[in-house]
């Protein structure tokens, strides 16, 4: 299969054999690994043969004999009415669920073992910092995130890590391994922008915001190892998943800390030379992004730099009809922020939290992964809105005094 990824005619996902099954990754029978790759071919049907049609449906039958829109939600009613749509939406939301069951059955028939090994490798590790006492806000608390059962905090039992284990296991399926043989394309990506853009930043502290299992915040301890990485998030389980997952892959300048984003007064005014996100914003709400915004910037030293990685924002220069399909996570994917988010003015947001104009910084990055094994997103022509692998940046550098 390797071979085939490699030919030049061949545009679908590479095959599950290929992802990295580091120590704590779940073992996988021959049928799940099948049913992986299943998924993982027909999200990729979905948005390279059956999208476009839909597209081809609203500019033919649908725009023609509806009065001309002048906001997304227009659209997307209109193309609720529309069979193909229909059938587009439904297998998408399919294979999502889907997707989200086929990795809970591989890791809730080896829990005990999972939880046993996280355990052996975080317990009395002082890079594991839980706190029973972090409440989780509502918008977190009240939604299974993109139909996973008991989203990034739900245990099953006391020191459970099979959420976040079901989450690295399966999220191949939704990128069709555009993350990668790690699912770290994220967390790569941002590293090759900073290495290109500013080679000279030597942060001593990091602070990766909603860093869930810490796939993406590995990249960046392995290229700045003399600094000093904070993954943090409210999960217990992913925490737990995360810091037993970076041991086995032998990167140990990362501590796992649980806090809410919204309040990290634990932490002094300027300690951090970079604070990042990855596709974090978008699970969080109206009123805790100010204060996200705002911690982010007094924890910011001067000469540092804010980095939040994201889907790109609706603009007057997006179509209409791209930014209804690209609504389409909020409507049926339990991402109930990911259309009010992507309508914000995230630059006078920034401004509002502390930053001038001349210092907000925009960017793209594209995950970057082995070329000779996974797909490469940033070129992929295909556009499978909200999972394509490459991200806008929106951030701010606090200049020197």
């Amino acid at each position: 299969m390797a071979e085939t990824n490699a030919h030049s005619n061949y545009d679908g996902p590479p095959d599950y054999r290929l992802v990295g099954e580091h120590g704590m990754f779940p073992k996988t029978t021959h049928d799940e690994k099948a049913r992986f790759n299943f998924l993982a071919h027909l999200n990729r049907h979905l948005a390279s043969r059956v999208l476009p049609g839909v597209k081809t449906a609203y500019e033919t039958r649908i725009e023609p004999n509806n009065p001309a829109p002048n906001h997304r939600n227009q659209v997307r009613k209109a193309l609720l009415k529309d069979p193909l749509f229909q059938h587009w939406s439904a297998q998408r939301r399919n294979t999502m669920e889907l997707r989200q069951q086929a990795g809970r059955w591989v890791t809730l028939r080896q829990a005990e073992e999972l939880n046993e090994r996280a355990r052996e490798l975080t317990e009395g590790d002082d890079r594991l910092q839980l706190d029973p006492s972090v409440e989780l806000p509502s918008y977190l608390s009240k939604i299974d995130h993109h139909c996973m059962p008991g989203s990034y905090h739900d245990e099953i039992v006391p020191g459970d890590v099979t959420g976040a284990a079901n989450y690295d296991c399966g999220i191949f399926v939704t990128t069709g391994g555009g993350l990668g043989r790690f699912n770290d394309g994220g967390g790569q990506a941002v590293v090759a922008w900073m290495k290109e853009n500013r080679p000279d930043f030597a942060p001593k502290r990091i602070l990766d915001i909603g860093g869930g299992l810490g796939q993406n915040v590995l990249p960046i301890a392995q290229a700045y190892p003399d600094a000093e990485v904070i993954c943090l998030d409210t999960g217990a389980p992913v925490l737990r998943y995360g810091l037993a997952r970076a041991k086995l892959m032998g990167v140990e300048n990362v501590r796992f800390v649980q806090a809410n984003a919204e309040d990290l007064s634990m932490y002094p005014d300027g300690y951090f030379d970079w604070v990042q996100s990855t596709m974090f914003l978008h699970e969080t709400s109206v009123k805790a992004m100010p204060k996200i915004m705002k911690e982010s910037h007094r924890l910011l030293a001067p000469g540092g730099i804010v980095m939040h990685v994201e889907q790109p924002q609706y603009d007057p220069d997006m179509p209409l009809y791209e930014q209804a399909i690209r609504d389409w996570d909020a409507f049926y994917n339990n991402e109930p922020f990911w259309t009010k988010l992507h309508e914000l003015d995230l630059d006078q947001w920034m401004v509002d939290a502390g930053f001038k104009r001349e210092e907000l910084l925009h960017g793209g990055v594209a995950a970057v992964v082995d070329t000779e094994l996974f797909p490469e997103h940033g070129t992929d022509e295909v556009e499978d809105y909200g999972r394509k692998a490459a991200w806008h940046i929106i951030g701010g550098e606090k200049k020197a005094a």
